[in-house]
């Protein structure tokens, strides 16, 4: 793809589902069992539909409006999308996140396990959860820190009786990924949690490797995000 030409994304798809399978294989993993997340942040509605239109189901959003803005309408087109919330939650967005979002994988604090209880109970609603973890415990990323994931995966279940699918985290960009693609399973398999959000455009393959089951796409799908206003 050329500077300033349109990405074939029927292409990107197929080109990246093939470096899955590949990575998958070189660690004895099913391909089938690894689900691929188109994020379509700052990417407009035309994108998503070339996307859907190539066969792709899985979306991730980071936020809440702009997912509002987009995709109301094509799941009531597309019966089979799945969307997930990948950016931080507000409690005050809590409700509209769960009225929008199949899964949530931006669990990061008490608070926002509580208003997501209320808020699923009233919408009778409850979308998937993943708690992220801050596996870098880096100060500028939201996410519990992993020395207190399992008090948190504990609190999430039992005293908001969320439903947990996973855990989910970014590990710090200039380091090399697999040592925190490592800690996060530990957290998942002592807690009995079997999704792994791990891995992005950059390091997915790493992240296969590692036994990521859900892997997070964006630029290597739809090409370089538009600039911001």
């Amino acid at each position: 793809m050329t500077a300033g030409s349109e990405p074939d994304i029927a292409a990107n798809l197929e080109e990246i589902h093939q470096h899955i399978a590949r990575a998958a294989q070189r660690s004895d993993r099913n391909p089938d069992d690894v689900t691929l997340i188109a994020v379509s942040k700052t990417h407009d509605k035309e994108k998503v539909e070339a996307a859907l239109a190539a066969g792709q189901r899985i979306f991730g959003e980071n936020r809440v409006q702009e997912a509002q803005s987009k995709y109301p309408e094509l799941k009531e087109t597309w019966p089979a999308l799945e969307l997930h919330l990948v950016g931080p939650l507000q409690t005050n967005k809590t409700e509209d996140a769960v009225a929008l979002f199949d899964v949530i994988q931006s669990l990061d604090r008490e608070k926002l396990a509580k208003a997501l209880g209320k808020a699923m109970d009233k919408l009778e609603r409850r979308p998937r959860c993943f708690v992220q973890v801050n596996v870098g415990e880096e100060p500028q990323k939201a996410g519990v820190l992993p020395e207190e994931a399992d008090a948190f995966i504990r609190l999430c279940r039992d005293d908001y009786e969320l439903p947990l699918a996973g855990v989910m985290c970014i590990p710090p960009l200039e380091e090399a990924p697999a040592p925190y693609f490592a800690l996060l399973r530990q957290i998942a398999e002592r807690n009995g949690l079997t999704g792994l959000s791990m891995g992005m455009s950059g390091d997915y393959e790493t992240a296969v490797e590692l036994g990521a089951t859900h892997v997070r796409v964006g630029t290597a799908i739809f090409g370089a995000r538009p600039p911001q206003e």
